[in-house]
């Protein structure tokens, strides 16, 4: 099932089935309590980001291109870094380039999305992808200049200002996807592809890094992992192509959809 999270002509929110037509039928239950289908329309007036995340996890430097592009070692233990919940941004709004923290070095990063749906704690490899709801396309927007120069050796502060992690534009159950490590996955900026590449060049793959993540720790229904992004990022290309006010940048994935946010200046 492809779910979508939307407001409908009153303003409630609601959970939708997104159908192969484009059109959607209203979904009835809770995200992660069980599901059903009513068959009712969709009274879709704004579409959102299909979930309100718990935590968002991301991993950081997870493709062997990736590495080599920044000319990094391949790394013993998947990186993690975070991001705050108010950094999710819907499918269709801006991206805000930061001006009271200036960056003028904002970058693309197209990712899947894992979502787990069940808690998660000290779970093996073999078992990991049975405690994953679902997959969804996901942008880590990345201040270069904050995550590399300022951030005092950490990349939070590059990575979770307001508008950097849009999700979207749905949510698709694990069952429609047997093998997330099987998957294209690629960023349109402005209708030119910037990257291009397969989740098979992930170093730690999906159940690696749930292993990983869960160990000695609890992953809650609703916690998003974002699990690194391919070659072809703005900041390693020569010369370096960073996001301005005016782009329009779109990640997509095979099997979910096509995300794409506007790109704006922050007021």
């Amino acid at each position: 099932m492809k779910i979508i999270r939307y407001l409908d002509q009153s303003g409630a929110e609601m959970l939708g089935a997104q159908q192969e037509d484009g059109s959607a039928t209203r979904l009835a239950g809770e995200l992660f309590g069980g599901l059903s289908d009513t068959g009712e329309p969709a009274d879709v007036a704004k579409l959102l980001a299909p979930l309100a995340p718990t935590d968002i996890l991301c991993i950081g430097l997870n493709y062997r291109r990736h590495a080599e592009e920044g000319q990094q070692k391949i790394p013993e233990h998947p990186i993690l870094f975070m991001k705050t919940s108010s950094a999710v941004q819907n499918p269709g709004d801006p991206i805000v380039l930061p001006r009271r923290l200036r960056s003028d070095a904002v970058d693309y990063e197209c990712e899947l999305a894992v979502v787990i749906g069940k808690t998660c704690h000290n779970v093996s490899k073999a078992d990991a992808l049975d405690y994953v709801f679902g997959y969804t396309c996901a942008n880590d927007v990345s201040a270069r200049d904050w995550q590399l120069k300022w951030g005092g050796g950490q990349w939070c502060r590059g990575k979770t200002f307001a508008t950097f992690c849009p999700l979207g534009p749905c949510l698709v159950t694990s069952d429609e996807i047997s093998n997330p490590n099987d998957l294209s996955i690629k960023t349109v900026l402005n209708g030119e592809t910037m990257q291009d590449w397969r989740t098979d060049d992930m170093i730690f793959d999906v159940p690696t890094l749930i292993e990983f993540l869960s160990g000695s720790t609890v992953l809650s229904p609703g916690t998003v992992i974002l699990t690194g992004t391919p070659h072809g990022v703005g900041g390693a290309r020569k010369p370096p192509v960073f996001l301005k006010d005016g782009d329009s940048v779109t990640i997509e994935i095979e099997k979910i959809g096509a995300l794409t946010n506007p790109v704006v200046e922050e007021a």
